[in-house]
């Protein structure tokens, strides 16, 4: 996974983003369509989303979104709930047996705060989230946020900051309560 990234809009690199963008979603679109029971067709779709076959024993319930979908990396016996949201463009990373509830949203891009800037620019940074790391539902990871082991993410929680392993965090901006 890469670092912080700075990336001018109406760039080249902007451009083959955008097209990315695009044909993701169209197969994001795809996918939350089909029949629950078609495992060939989500198998397919995920693998021509995600450029690779998903991992041993990865469980991913439709709808399923994702902008960019080649820099999500999903280790083995991960889970995502129904209608999560990864933005991947600045990379994600699942350990093992990560459990992702409803509606969890994962951000890795932005704009610059500078008004004068922030139509000129996107920026971004990766998230990693360690092994046996649980997030509620309805949570949102922001860029560049790292999540340590058996670290819990209460339902609803905004993380701007990185989690230590082995602790709670709670709230509309997460902070941690208790750490074990």
């Amino acid at each position: 996974m890469s670092g912080d990234r700075l990336m001018r809009i109406h760039s080249p690199e902007f451009r083959a983003m955008s097209e990315r963008v695009l044909r993701v979603t169209e197969l994001t679109s795809r996918l939350n369509v089909l029949p629950f029971e078609d495992e060939e067709g989500k198998a397919d779709l995920f693998g021509r989303i995600l450029g690779r076959p998903l991992p041993a024993g990865v469980t991913i319930y439709p709808p399923f979104y994702t902008d960019h979908g080649l820099n999500l990396d999903l280790a083995e016996r991960v889970f995502v709930n129904q209608n999560c949201t990864f933005l991947d463009y600045a990379g994600i990373r699942l350990g093992e047996r990560v459990m992702v509830g409803p509606k969890a949203t994962f951000i890795t891009v932005g704009h610059p705060v500078d008004p004068g800037e922030r139509r000129g620019w996107l920026s971004g940074a990766p998230i990693d989230v360690a092994e046996n790391v649980w997030i509620g539902a309805g949570a949102t990871i922001l860029p560049g946020v790292s999540i340590g082991r058996d670290a819990v993410i209460a339902a609803g929680a905004v993380v701007a900051d990185d989690v230590p392993a082995a602790s709670l965090v709670t709230g509309g901006k997460a902070a941690v309560r208790r750490s074990w």
